[in-house]
């Protein structure tokens, strides 16, 4: 089953329109909710993300979004997921082709989900990334669906046998291609403010919460690729990857080559903040 417009129905009774704004201008808004033991994780955190990136481009979503998140929640029941992902896109909808705002078209939302298991190879003995020019526009801060610049960076990375790009602009790092990148150097925890030039992850909020109860030190400021190079700890987060070690970029070894102790300290809380909210949910 998945969730379009207002419907619960299968895959072969939707109808995508070719001119829908989605398809041809990528005129549009998305959210990827992860959801443990059948739970979603912070939904309503994404759901108020989305929310605010469709205020950004100026798109009413066409129902509340108590609704939604009520059509997600059965969704997921529908579909038996237990671990996987929710995909949710809302397009401004359908009108003959034309760059301006339509006057007539009602924005479409779709939703479905993926049945997906934790990475646990790449959690417990980290990745391999590549740096390359941040080429997307300036408002990486409204999870739009125009994604062609971290497509090309994350392709950029399979050529180089890497799972992730870190963007760099002007000589400052952002965030990956599809992750936000954390920097671990004497104990502190270094990331890109949460502005226009990056996306302000779920998970990255996690972190700042589960790093204030681990009391370990947070800079929330920019800092260059020579920092990076030079960081003890290099790490990234996403909802899909959940807070993932970086343990080579451009064919160096961060710090030993290995996970290290502080990125283990926040995947452990991690798995515990995991367990204290979709546990704690499912058994209430």
């Amino acid at each position: 089953m998945i969730l379009y417009d207002e419907r619960l129905v299968s895959r072969e009774e939707t109808d995508i329109d070719i001119e829908d704004r989605a398809y041809q201008f990528g005129d549009g808004v998305y959210e990827m909710i992860r959801v443990y033991h059948g739970r979603p994780f912070y939904m309503d955190e994404h759901l108020a993300r989305l929310e605010r990136s469709a205020t950004e481009i100026r798109l009413s979503l066409p129902y509340p979004i108590t609704r939604l998140k009520q059509l997600l929640l059965d969704l997921i029941q529908q579909n038996h997921l237990e671990e996987g992902n929710v995909y949710i896109q809302v397009s401004r909808g359908v009108a003959p082709r034309y760059h301006g705002f339509p006057e007539q078209a009602r924005p479409l939302v779709i939703a479905y989900t993926q049945h997906a298991k934790r990475p646990l190879a790449e959690l417990n003995h980290g990745i391999k990334a590549v740096t390359t020019e941040d080429i997307r526009w300036l408002r990486c801060d409204i999870k739009s669906l125009n994604l062609l610049g971290a497509v090309l960076a994350k392709q950029t990375a399979i050529d180089h046998g890497a799972k992730e790009a870190i963007l760099v602009r002007d000589g400052i790092v952002t965030e990956g291609s599809s992750t936000n990148i954390f920097i671990i150097k004497d104990g502190t925890l270094h990331t890109h403010p949460a502005n226009h030039l990056i996306l302000n992850g779920i998970t990255r909020q996690v972190i700042f919460k589960l790093a204030d109860e681990c009391e370990i030190p947070i800079s929330e400021t920019t800092f260059s690729k020579e920092a990076l190079e030079s960081a003890d700890e290099v790490f990234l987060s996403s909802t899909t990857m959940e807070i993932c070690p970086i343990v080579e970029i451009d064919g160096r070894p961060v710090g030993q080559g290995v996970p290290g102790p502080v990125t283990k300290q926040l995947q452990e809380a991690f798995v515990n903040e995991i367990k204290r909210t979709t546990l704690a949910e499912s058994s209430s």
